[in-house]
């Protein structure tokens, strides 16, 4: 049952929704050691939920809605099927200690009372889309060490290590149950329409980012007007549409220089950049080097771990 910590990619599937098995089926959860300025965590989402603290930097944590910056020693949690990302606030080092665990490693079966108190009510709360533990209310520092404790169980892996695990999880879902704010709004309907939209954009883009698409092929794909599409994307993830496809082209791209043998022609073309120099300048832009250099930086880039797709 070794749990590795490990520093991934992100990949996603038709829906937008990651692709990754967080941990086994007996013990879900997967910790991950991240530099959000090297590698930012690009829009997705999952059923599982999310946890992290901020061990250097400031991290822009963005959780459907819900965006805010953290410093060191603050800590995030974002709820099942909510689209997130994370980036650094700038160029500067940011060190992220983050975990991913699949609900029913606190709550067990859906008829438990551990899933009917605790869990069920917290998944199905559309107003937590993402919380901050920054320090304003008095529990949020019990939040960071309970998932703090978590991280340093998984990276030990004593004996006895996954009921500790365990333990500080639970601990953290009573701390959320307890201090959940009676004013606290769920998003209004269109923006939940917008969110919904958007996933079914992002698979679109994903079936087809070899492609030559326009605004209109990805309006198209959730059957609403270009103008629309632009509001969708921009109020919901915060970029355009067509900045969007660009950088899921270039997050496939340093995958397939990294995994492939492939020239780096043929990787941008096999990425929608049929262009080599426009492929060069483009991820020199977005990665801060070209192709070739990324691919000689490998294990500065590749994951620590074969069997994980943060």
């Amino acid at each position: 049952m070794a749990m590795a910590i490990t520093l991934c990619e992100t990949r996603i599937n038709r829906q937008g929704m990651e692709l990754a098995q967080h941990g086994t089926g007996l013990f879900p959860i997967a910790c991950y050691h991240e530099d959000l300025s090297q590698e930012p965590v690009p829009w997705h989402w999952h059923y599982e939920l999310e946890i992290g603290v901020i061990l250097r930097g400031r991290a822009v944590v963005c959780a459907g809605t819900e965006r805010f910056t953290l410093g060191p020693g603050e800590g995030f949690f974002i709820n099942s099927e909510v689209l997130h990302a994370l980036r650094s606030q700038d160029a500067s080092p940011c060190l992220l200690r983050s975990a991913v665990f699949h609900p029913r490693l606190i709550g067990g079966s859906v008829d438990s009372v551990f899933w009917q108190n605790y869990v069920q009510p917290l998944i199905t709360d559309e107003a937590r889309q993402g919380l901050r533990f920054d320090g304003a209310a008095p529990w949020h520092g019990q939040a960071v060490e309970a998932i703090a404790a978590a991280w340093r169980s998984c990276e030990e892996e004593r004996p006895g290590h996954d009921l500790q695990v365990r333990e500080a999880l639970s601990q953290l879902a009573f701390l959320l149950s307890r201090n959940r704010s009676a004013r606290a709004e769920a998003p209004p309907e269109k923006v939940l329409r917008n969110e919904a939209r958007v996933k079914q954009m992002l698979r679109f883009i994903e079936e087809n980012y070899d492609s030559q698409l326009t605004i209109a092929d990805i309006a198209d794909s959730a059957t609403i007007s270009e103008s629309e599409c632009l509001r969708c994307f921009r109020g919901t993830i915060g970029v355009a549409p067509i900045q969007y496809l660009k950088q899921f082209r270039i997050q496939k791209a340093a995958e397939l220089l990294l995994s492939s043998g492939e020239s780096v022609g043929e990787v941008g073309a096999r990425c929608g950049f049929p262009d080599a120099s426009y492929f060069t300048k483009t991820f020199r832009e977005l990665k801060g080097c070209t192709p070739s250099e990324y691919r000689k930086k490998g294990p500065e880039h590749a994951p620590l771990t074969a069997a994980c797709v943060r």
